[in-house]
């Protein structure tokens, strides 16, 4: 049996952290996004500084350790004092169809309750096959929103689940 631990990440594992979005990203989105779109999502948000910025700026990570092998992580902020938004929730492709997915989210939402908070939130591409994962996990389409970003359009669904206490 694997042995799983999700763990809070320091600074010191911003590399680690970058290096699995940017497999990842790569793993999901070339048959969604261009290849410079990518690139510039990648450079923008994927960078170790990247991390270590969004990391001081209140994004908490926690990496998901398999056999002690990181194989994702999970990115969470506090919005509004009654929702933890998902900012980031990345993948290997080698831990995917494990539960892992489930996983880090319903880690994500014991971390909303244990803060009190009442939902959990996150935006995912309206292409990324990950949109029926979280419906099978209770999340709701709560807007379809187009937010410009830079020279690119962020053509997502905002999907919320209420935490039950």
């Amino acid at each position: 049996m694997n042995t799983l631990n999700i763990t809070y990440a320091e600074i010191s594992e911003a590399e680690l952290i970058s290096e699995i979005g940017k497999k990842s990203y790569w793993e999901t989105y070339p048959s969604i996004l261009t290849a410079e779109q990518i690139d510039f999502m990648l450079n923008k948000n994927y960078t170790m500084e990247a991390i270590k910025t969004l990391m001081g700026s209140g994004q908490d990570f926690y990496v998901l350790y398999e056999d002690s092998v990181a194989m994702g992580f999970v990115a969470v902020q506090v919005k509004e004092q009654t929702i933890l938004r998902i900012e980031k929730l990345y993948l290997l492709s080698a831990a995917k169809g494990k539960g892992y997915g489930k996983r880090l989210l319903d880690f994500a939402a014991q971390l909303g309750k244990s803060r009190d908070l009442l939902k959990l939130e996150l935006n995912v591409n309206r292409s990324n096959p990950a949109y029926h994962f979280y419906l099978k996990q209770g999340f709701l389409v709560t807007e379809t929103v187009d937010i410009p970003y830079y020279d690119y359009v962020l053509d997502d669904y905002v999907m919320q689940k209420a935490l039950q206490h």
